[in-house]
């Protein structure tokens, strides 16, 4: 669970202005969180960014690659 917090959420509205800046990974784009240790996977379709997963970054890399793969 995760406790939704300003720094996250900040990060998360920065995605009006730096979307697709980041590097990809496993095919999503990855916005590493201000507020350690979230990472927020997302795509660009048009005009929008949808939000795939936003996941904490101290577990298990293959559980992450799992959840975020297609």
């Amino acid at each position: 669970m995760i406790l939704w917090n300003t720094d996250l959420l900040s990060d998360i509205d920065s995605l009006r202005l730096y979307a697709g800046i980041h590097a990809k990974t496993w095919g999503y784009y990855r916005l590493l969180s201000q507020r350690f240790p979230y990472a927020v996977y997302y795509t660009l379709e048009n005009d929008t960014v949808p939000i795939h997963a936003v996941l904490d970054c101290r577990q298990d890399p293959e559980r992450v690659q799992r959840r975020v793969q297609p």
